[in-house]
C-alpha cells in the first residue's frame, strides 16, 4: 500500500493537468467535475496550513512526582503483570495521568500498548489518549493494531456520527505533529470511515487533508470507489469522484481503473467502459486480466460474440492470459446462444491453459446440454466435475434432474434426488417442481401429487409454477375439471394465475376436443386477464385446424396481428400443417411466400408439410423444388425431412434419388425411421435391386427396428430358396417375436 505523500498545492495544480494524469477533451461526456472539491483546491491553494503543535496540560509537580514513580515502576517490573504493579496506583489514577506516562513510556512501543489495555480495562481511555495511541502504532508501523485502536472507538460509542467523527478528526490532528508524524495514520482512520460505511465523512476527511497538504493514498481511495460504487446510488458518485480526484493529485492506478470499469458495466454504460479501457494506456495505466474480463463478462451478457472475440485477441497481442471468470463468460455466451460443443471446446481449453474450471463452470454446460436435449452429454460431464473433485453444489443437481425430467427419464431423476439429499443438499422449490412437472409428463400424476405433499411437509411453499406443472398433468389424463379445481384452490391462496396457467387448461380442453370451452376460456382470459399470449392463440389454431375449421383458425391469426401479438414460426406451422391436412395445398404456398415476403423465416418443419403432401400425391418433381427452395433459403433439412423425401421417392420408384438421399441424411447424423426402411427395401426389390435391398434389411435389423410382415416374407423365401436354413430360420423367429406375438398384444388390449 503506497504511504499517503505531501503535495505543495503548487505541484499539485501542475500534476492536475498532466495529460497522463486527467480526462482530456476525448474523454466520455458521462464523466463531470464537481464544484465542492474545486472550491476546496482553490481555498487550499493560498491557505495551505501546518499541523498544530501539541500542548497537552502540564501537570503539578505531585502530580508528575506521581508519574514518574509509575513510570520507573513499570520499566523496572515489565516481566510481572500490569495489573499486581498498578495496583498501589490505581486509586489515584486520572485520564491525564495516562496521557503524562505514555511521553515517558513513548519509545517502548510494547510498553505503550501493555499500558493502555491495563487503562482501558479500568475505564475507557479519553479520545486524546486513544489518538496518541494510534499515532505510536502507526509510526511503529503497527497498522493492524491502529486500524483496530480506531474501529474500536465507533463500535463503542453511541453519538451522533457527525459529532463523533469531527472529535476524533480534530483530536487525530491535534495529536499528529509530536506523536507520531506519519501521514498513513489519515489514511488507515479513512479506511476505516469506508469500511464502516460511513462515506460521507471520508469525503469529508479527504477534502479537510487538502488544507493541510496532504492526499490520501491511490490504494484507500480506492477502497473508497469500490464501496461507493456498492451502494445505493453511489455508482455516479464514484465516477464523480474517480474525475475530481486526479485535480488534487490522486495518481489512478489499474485497480481504480477496473473499479470504475466493473461500475459502467453495472449501469450497462458498456461503451463508455470499453472506451475508459482503451484510454487506460494513454493515461499510464496498463490493462489487466480484470480489465478485460470485466468487460468480456459485460459483452457476453448482451450477446455481443464478435466484440468478445476482439478483446480475447488483445489480450492475446497483451500476453494477458483469461482467467477462470473470463473462461466463464464466454462459455455463458456459448450456452446462452446454444453453440455447446464450442462451450465445451473452451472447457477443455481452460484445462490445457492450467486454468481450472469451477462449479459454475461446469453446470452452465450442464444447463446448455440439458436444454438442448442431450441429457447423454449433460451426465458426462456431471460425472467428469465429480472425478476432478469438484463438488456439484444443489443448483448443479437441480440443474441435471430438470434435464432427466424434460426426457422423460424420472428414474435417474429420482436417483440424483436421492444422492442430493444424502450429500446434505437442501432441494429447493425449483428441484421439487421440476419432479412434479417430468411425473406429470410422464403420465405419473399420483407420484407427481405426492412429490407435492412430500414438499409442503418439508416447508416449501408450492408457488404458480408447480400448481400449473400439476394442472398440465391432471389435463394430459383428461381430467380437466379437476385441473380446474385446482386453479381455484390456487386461487384461495393467494396465487396469482398467470397466461401459463390459462394455456395449460385451454390445451387440455383443445385436446379433449372441447374447443368451444377452450374458447370460453379465451374469452374469459380477455375481459378479466391475463390476456391471452401467441400460445394461447396458436393452442386454439391448431385445434381448428386439426378439425378442418380453416376459415376460424384464420380468423384467430387475423386477430392476433391486429392485437399487436407476433406469431411465431410454430404458429405458422400450425396454419400451413392445416392448410395442408385439408388439401388446401395452393392456399399453403401462399403462406409460405407471405411468410417469405415478411421477412418470417420458415423453418424445417414449415416446408415438411408441404413436402408430405405432394409426395403423399406422388407429385416428387415440385416436392424436390420446395426441398431445393428449402436449401437455398439457409433452412437446413431435418430427419423428417430426409425420411418424408425417400418414402416419396420410392413410392415413385426413383430409387436412385432416394438412395442418395439415404446416404447424405446418415452422413448428418440422422436416423431412418422404420416406415423410410421399409419403403427403401420395397422399391429396390420391385425394381428387381436384391444387393440393395438385402444390405438396407440387414441395416434395418442392425438398428433394431421392425420390419413389415411383408418384407420378412420375402427374405425368408429368399434365404430358404438360397438354403441359408440358419438365417431362414433366425427370421422366423423375429417375424414371431415382432410381428405375431405383437399383433395378439394388441388384440388383447
Amino acid at each position: 500500500m503506497k504511504r499517503l505523500t505531501i503535495f505543495s498545492v503548487r505541484c499539485l495544480r501542475i500534476i492536475s493537468h498532466h495529460p497522463c494524469l486527467s480526462f482530456g477533451s476525448n474523454c466520455s461526456p458521462f464523466f463531470f467535475l464537481g464544484r465542492n472539491l474545486s472550491q476546496v483546491l482553490s481555498a487550499s491553494s493560498t491557505n495551505t496550513r501546518p499541523f498544530p503543535d501539541y500542548s497537552p496540560k502540564k501537570p503539578t509537580i505531585k502530580d508528575a512526582e506521581f508519574v514518574h514513580h509509575i513510570t520507573t515502576t513499570i520499566k523496572l517490573r515489565r516481566s510481572e503483570p500490569l495489573r499486581r504493579i498498578m495496583k498501589p496506583y490505581e486509586s489515584k489514577f486520572r485520564s491525564d495521568h495516562l496521557i503524562w506516562t505514555l511521553m515517558n513510556i513513548r519509545n517502548d512501543y510494547e510498553l505503550v500498548l501493555d499500558f493502555f489495555d491495563w487503562a482501558c480495562i479500568r475505564r475507557e481511555p479519553n479520545l486524546e489518549a486513544r489518538c496518541i495511541v494510534v499515532q505510536i502504532a502507526t509510526a511503529s508501523k503497527d497498522l493492524k493494531m491502529a486500524h483496530r485502536l480506531i474501529l474500536d472507538f465507533w463500535k463503542k460509542l453511541n453519538l451522533d456520527i457527525s459529532i463523533s467523527f469531527t472529535h476524533f478528526l480534530e483530536r487525530l490532528i491535534y495529536t499528529y505533529k509530536d506523536w507520531g508524524s506519519d501521514p498513513y495514520v489519515f489514511d488507515i482512520f479513512f479506511q476505516v470511515l469506508v469500511e464502516s460505511g460511513l462515506l460521507n465523512e471520508a469525503r469529508n476527511l479527504f477534502n479537510k487533508l487538502l488544507n493541510y497538504g496532504l492526499v490520501i493514498s491511490v490504494d484507500s481511495c480506492n477502497l473508497f470507489l469500490a464501496r461507493l460504487a456498492r451502494s445505493l446510488g453511489g455508482i455516479q458518485m464514484a465516477i464523480k469522484i474517480f474525475n475530481e480526484y486526479p485535480e488534487v493529485g490522486v495518481r489512478w492506478n489499474t485497480a481504480s481503473y477496473n473499479v470504475i470499469i466493473h461500475s459502467l458495466c453495472e449501469i450497462d454504460k458498456i461503451k463508455e467502459a470499453h472506451h475508459l479501457l482503451v484510454q487506460m494506456e494513454l493515461r499510464g495505466c496498463i490493462p489487466d486480466v480484470v480489465s478485460y474480463s470485466t468487460i468480456i463478462s459485460r459483452y457476453c451478457h448482451v450477446g455481443d460474440l464478435q466484440k468478445v472475440l476482439k478483446l480475447i485477441e488483445e489480450m492475446k497481442v497483451k500476453r494477458l492470459k483469461p482467467n477462470a471468470y473470463t473462461y466463464s463468460s464466454i462459455v455463458f455466451l456459448l450456452c446462452k446462444t446454444g453453440k455447446l460443443f464450442e462451450a465445451e471446446k473452451v472447457l477443455r481449453e481452460m484445462t490445457t491453459q492450467g486454468v481450472i474450471p469451477d462449479n459454475v463452470v461446469y453446470t452452465t454446460l450442464i444447463d446448455g446440454f440439458c436444454k438442448l436435449g442431450n441429457v447423454s452429454a449433460a451426465c458426462w460431464l456431471f460425472d467428469e466435475m465429480q472425478r476432478r473433485k469438484i463438488d456439484p453444489d444443489f443448483i448443479t443437481y437441480t440443474t441435471i434432474i430438470h434435464g432427466f425430467c424434460q426426457a422423460g427419464k424420472m428414474a435417474e431423476a429420482d436417483k440424483l434426488f436421492g444422492e442430493m439429499v444424502t450429500k446434505g443438499l437442501e432441494p429447493d422449490e425449483v428441484t421439487y417442481t421440476a419432479l412434479i412437472d417430468g411425473y406429470c409428463k410422464s403420465g405419473e400424476v399420483k407420484k407427481a401429487f405426492s412429490i407435492h405433499n412430500d414438499m409442503v411437509q418439508m416447508g416449501l411453499t408450492p408457488n404458480i409454477v408447480t400448481y400449473t406443472a400439476l394442472a398440465d398433468g391432471l389435463c394430459k389424463q383428461g381430467e380437466v375439471d379437476t385441473a380446474n379445481e385446482l386453479l381455484q384452490e390456487m386461487c384461495l391462496k393467494g396465487l396469482q394465475l398467470n397466461v401459463c396457467t390459462y394455456n395449460t387448461i385451454v390445451n387440455g380442453l383443445c385436446k379433449l376436443g372441447n374447443i368451444i370451452e377452450a374458447e370460453k376460456l379465451m374469452e374469459e382470459m380477455k375481459v378479466a386477464g391475463p390476456h391471452p399470449d401467441t400460445f394461447t392463440y396458436t393452442t386454439l389454431m391448431d385445434a381448428y385446424c386439426k378439425t378442418g375449421k380453416m376459415p376460424k383458425a384464420y380468423r384467430l391469426l387475423q386477430e392476433m396481428l391486429d392485437g399487436g401479438l407476433q406469431p411465431t414460426v410454430v404458429t405458422f406451422n400450425v396454419l400451413m400443417n392445416g392448410f395442408c391436412m385439408s388439401g388446401m395445398l395452393e392456399d399453403g404456398n401462399k403462406l409460405l411466400k407471405w411468410m417469405l415476403e415478411k421477412g418470417i423465416m420458415p423453418n424445417a418443419t414449415t416446408y415438411n408439410s408441404l413436402m408430405k403432401q405432394y409426395s403423399i400425391r406422388n407429385n416428387m418433381r415440385t416436392a424436390t423444388e420446395i426441398y431445393r427452395e428449402m436449401c437455398s433459403t439457409g433452412v437446413s433439412p431435418d430427419d423428417n425431412t430426409y425420411n418424408i423425401l425417400i418414402r416419396g421417392h420410392c413410392k415413385a420408384r426413383n430409387m436412385k434419388e432416394a438412395e442418395f438421399l439415404r446416404r447424405e441424411m446418415v452422413g448428418k447424423g440422422f436416423a431412418l425411421t422404420a416406415s423410410s426402411y421399409n419403403a427403401l427395401i420395397k422399391g429396390f426389390y420391385k425394381r428387381k435391386k436384391i444387393v440393395e435391398a438385402r444390405e438396407v434389411f440387414e441395416e434395418m435389423r442392425r438398428q433394431g427396428l421392425v420390419a413389415e410382415r411383408e418384407i420378412y416374407d420375402i427374405f425368408v423365401d429368399m434365404n430358404y430358396k438360397e438354403g441359408n436354413m440358419e438365417i431362414t430360420l433366425e427370421l422366423c423367429d423375429e417375424v414371431i417375436e415382432n410381428c405375431l406375438v405383437e399383433r395378439t398384444k394388441n388384440k388383447g388390449t
